[in-house]
């Protein structure tokens, strides 16, 4: 299985606490992602932030406006620094997100490693190759004009 890798690079305009108080709230996730994958979770009772073995499901619609469920797990906290989601059933034979924040100078520096493979082979990869990583590309560069949207009004 191959795996490919995503890298992301933010300067936030606010405190670390900021930052992670935003970041390790589940609810936010909606607030970030493109409204055109009706992103919308299915978990009941969500807490106001994560924790280790917390276990989120969702559905979304990536392409074509095909639903997709998704349960993720996240699998390490390491609070205000780090924390990490995997996915345990959804649309990738893998997908491990790594999320860092650093205070850097006043600001802070927020970094998104994300390893994904896709099943089917050579399918998998030629999938990836015209669709799956522009895709997730075109999610981050949104996401990411959010983030500092949100925080450019705070």
């Amino acid at each position: 299985m191959k795996k490919y890798q995503l890298y992301r690079e933010t300067i936030l305009p606010i405190t670390l606490l900021e930052a992670w108080d935003f970041f390790s709230n589940p609810s936010n996730l909606s607030k970030i992602t493109p409204a055109e994958m009706e992103f919308k979770v299915v978990t009941s009772n969500l807490p106001q932030h994560i924790h280790n073995g917390l276990m989120i499901e969702y559905v979304v619609r990536p392409l074509a406006g095909v639903p997709l469920k998704w349960l993720s797990q996240i699998s390490s906290v390491n609070a205000p620094h780090s924390f990490v989601d995997e996915q345990l059933k959804g649309p990738y034979a893998y997908w491990h997100h790594e999320h860092t924040f650093e205070e850097k100078d006043g600001k802070v520096l927020m970094k998104d490693h994300v390893t994904y493979a896709i099943s089917f082979g050579w399918l998998g990869r030629l999938a990836n190759a015209l669709i799956v990583r522009s895709k997730l590309e075109q999610i981050f560069d949104y996401r990411t004009a959010q983030i500092l949207n949100i925080f450019k009004a705070a």
